[in-house]
């Protein structure tokens, strides 16, 4: 079978990469083209474009960026009709694989969306083109099953989530040679995860670097995304015990005391890492307060939405400044506050669902084609 698959991020590459693997495992002859990353192309299989192209955040940066938005998706049709999949299968990414899946339905090819869209924190109306464009629907967050299920009428498929099995798949390197090739010494290990684009990167760390000074008995690692260049990181690190290290978020989550991280899939990430971690948000003031005003939930980082409650701290916006993470980076390096995360990290694993989601989805969809 030819897959086409469309990823529009660094989370999306890295469960894209995942489920190919187990594509081909449950089917021996099959063949990709996609627009994703790195990991992917480790996968196998030919790269249209690298999302470092496709990455555009916040209202005002895609309105900014809107005709190179359209040329792609321009590009991505043509070069979909000249490949002729099988199916065509949607990471997450809705602005982009909406517009795709609606066209591709026209068209009656095959359309499987992985990693639902989050309808349910916004532009739920979505569901209506969900309903018309997707054939089949593999959730990876507990409540989404519900979510479409009961509230509105569509079947999915629940397949737990991926990133346990990738987690559970990554061989980490020893400690004592992870701090010697790092140049590390012994004193705790604090993780920044400023997040994998620009825009964000730049907007988080001179904040999560503002109370470095406070913590001199720990040293701090910036986890440096794959998508960047480590030269975009260096006017960044003036201090002695700040460090940078590329592409081992999962090597320095293991090694970790605690995390300041930006919200997204991180959050998460760092939590299966078992990490007490404070969650960090700041955008645009035009950006947040329409996203304020359309996005309907209680809280932004995947932990608490997952739990139905406040398990991490969330400092958003204007409550994201220097005093307030000061005083919350000390709270989660107390031992009596960590034993309350740790017991919620627990159970939040437990509502994950288990291992398998690359492996449960891949079959899935595979028999879905074969009908």
């Amino acid at each position: 079978m030819k897959y086409y698959l469309i990823a529009g991020e660094a989370s999306g590459d890295l469960h894209a990469s995942n489920l190919m693997l187990a594509l081909k495992k449950a089917d021996p002859e099959a063949e990709f083209r996609f627009w994703g990353g790195d990991l992917m192309q480790e996968a196998g299989g030919t790269l249209v474009k690298h999302y470092r192209e496709l990455a555009f955040m916040g209202f005002l940066e895609v309105i900014a960026n809107l005709r190179t938005i359209l040329k792609n998706i321009k590009v991505c049709k043509n070069d979909i009709l000249e490949y002729k999949p099988d199916t065509i299968i949607f990471i997450d990414y809705p602005g982009f694989n909406m517009r795709i899946a609606k066209w591709a339905k026209e068209l009656n090819i095959s359309t499987q969306y992985y990693i639902s869209p989050q309808i349910w924190a916004w532009k739920e109306n979505r569901i209506n083109a969900i309903k018309r464009d997707v054939d089949e629907m593999y959730v990876i967050l507990p409540f989404e099953k519900e979510f479409y299920e009961e509230k509105h009428q569509f079947p999915v498929h629940f397949v737990g989530h991926p990133l346990l099995d990738a987690i559970a798949k990554k061989e980490l390197v020893a400690p004592e040679e992870f701090r010697k090739k790092h140049q590390l010494d012994e004193r705790p290990i604090i993780a920044l995860l400023p997040g994998s684009r620009k825009q964000e990167i730049s907007k988080m760390l001179e904040t999560m670097l503002s109370i470095t000074d406070d913590f001199k008995e720990y040293q701090f690692i910036i986890a440096g995304a794959p998508s960047q260049d480590p030269e975009f990181y260096k006017p960044f690190i003036k201090k002695k015990n700040v460090h940078l290290v590329m592409n081992k978020t999962y090597h320095v989550l293991s090694l970790s005391t605690a995390a300041l991280v930006t919200s997204g899939t991180a959050t998460l990430e760092t939590a299966l890492f078992k990490v007490p971690e404070v969650v960090c948000y700041k955008g645009s003031t035009i950006s947040y307060q329409i996203a304020k005003r359309v996005v309907d939930l209680d809280y932004i980082s995947l932990v608490n939405l997952i739990m139905d409650k406040e398990v991490v701290t969330e400092l958003i916006q204007n409550d994201f400044n220097p005093k307030k993470l000061k005083s919350e980076l000390n709270k989660i390096l107390d031992t009596e506050n960590r034993d309350t995360i740790f017991e919620a990290y627990f159970e939040l694993e437990r509502k994950l669902g288990g291992a398998g989601a690359s492996e449960k989805t891949a079959q899935l969809i595979y028999k879905s084609i074969k009908k």
